[in-house]
């Protein structure tokens, strides 16, 4: 049979497969191999009511990340809060490049629109570099339903600071998980600083990714992106690539630089760009097999 991990608990993995969910061990080769089965997987599995099931293959993952360790993720959804606390453009774009080079759609969430308008002027830069936004008023719900409506029949996890209302929106739109501000999920039973397993939850006919309290994803601190492929991960500069003068462009105001040009005509949003370096920086004297 086929099915998709939920969970993964004590060695034991609760798989779905035609509605039902099966408790499997993992075959013991996986491990000599150092493949560990996560959240999300899509699996081959035999079932026996004497000997157990036994997860046979793990089929080939679309994607994987590390915090949360789940697999095959469709979507991000990053909040931001318009205020308390502040919008912070480099988490922002830094979640959003690991998106790109990973294979997830990225959607940027602005929660608590009713405590001030500053969130309006980045909705506007992240929907003219190409990004689905959506405004939410965390206090009375406001077009929670549109997040809910993007959760179905897709997989998908949560990412954003403490305190940007991850807790309030999920609760806007799926109130059975019962989630308590402080990011403490009363339904599961655990407080924050639980450690355990994701589990795939089912929310809106989709699949949401629960980590602990539904904490941020630590994806930028896990997903090394090389500086040759940094520029290629902010998808408003790709038209502009191969207009530059030299193919060696480190797009950092270099002469003949197509994408610094687009900046300046307001093409490119200042603080995208600003990010963008400041992410160059940081990568410029690393090499891939040094992360490793």
């Amino acid at each position: 049979m086929t099915g998709m991990i939920m969970k993964g608990i004590g060695g034991f993995y609760y798989v779905e497969a035609a509605d039902t969910v099966f408790e499997c061990k993992a075959r013991g080769n996986f491990r000599r191999q150092h493949i560990t089965p996560l959240a999300g997987d899509h699996v081959e599995f035999q079932t026996d009511e004497v000997k157990g099931n036994v997860i046979t293959a793990i089929l080939p993952r679309k994607n994987e990340l590390i915090r949360p360790a789940v697999a095959n993720i469709d979507q991000l959804f990053i909040v931001a809060s318009s205020a308390d606390p502040q919008i912070n453009p480099l988490m922002i774009d830094r979640l959003t490049a690991v998106c790109e080079i990973k294979q997830i759609e990225p959607v940027i969430v602005f929660t608590k629109i009713d405590l001030g308008d500053a969130y309006k002027s980045y909705q506007k830069v992240y929907a003219d570099a190409g990004f689905r936004t959506v405004a939410v008023n965390t206090q009375n719900g406001s077009s929670a339903e549109q997040v809910a409506k993007l959760l179905k029949d897709r997989v998908s996890a949560f990412a954003g600071n403490t305190g940007v209302g991850k807790s309030s929106l999920l609760n806007a739109i799926s109130p059975q998980l019962q989630l308590q501000t402080g990011e403490t999920s009363k339904k599961l039973g655990r407080g924050r600083h639980t450690t355990r397993q994701c589990e795939l939850l089912k929310v809106c006919g989709g699949y949401v990714a629960d980590t602990p309290g539904f904490s941020s994803v630590d994806t930028e601190r896990y997903t090394f992106i090389p500086k040759e492929e940094l520029a290629a991960c902010f998808r408003e500069f790709r038209p502009y690539l191969n207009e530059c003068r030299f193919t060696s462009c480190r797009h950092l105001n270099d002469k003949g630089c197509a994408v610094a040009q687009a900046v300046q005509a307001g093409k490119i949003a200042q603080s995208r760009y600003a990010s963008y370096k400041s992410m160059y920086e940081e990568v410029r004297h690393v090499e891939e097999w040094e992360k490793r």
